[in-house]
């Protein structure tokens, strides 16, 4: 899966802002996420996670005007990329 959804602001407050949401999903999904990998590299996150039996893991750049998500998605939740996609979008929408 790749996504290019723009924000607005500087980069520092969108890497900013992704934190902060990292931050409160893992408390809000504690008991229904198990992150394996969670490292930043400058403006990129690394992530790695199990949710739902379904292991999903990639990286999520921040650059100028766009968040830049790639990630590896199990064949069963293939089938929901167009929906993933779309509440991630809104997710990010909801953020700024």
């Amino acid at each position: 899966m790749h996504l290019k959804i723009p924000y607005k602001g500087s980069r520092s407050e969108a890497v900013s802002t992704v934190k902060r949401a990292l931050t409160d999903g893992r408390a809000q999904f504690a008991d229904k996420v198990q992150i394996h990998t969670e490292t930043w590299a400058g403006d990129t996150l690394n992530f790695d996670f199990t949710a739902q039996s379904q292991r999903i893991s990639g990286t999520l750049a921040v650059e100028d005007g766009f968040y830049v998500i790639d990630a590896k998605l199990p064949l069963m939740l293939r089938l929901f990329e167009g929906r993933i996609e779309k509440e991630i979008g809104e997710q990010i929408k909801k953020l700024q």
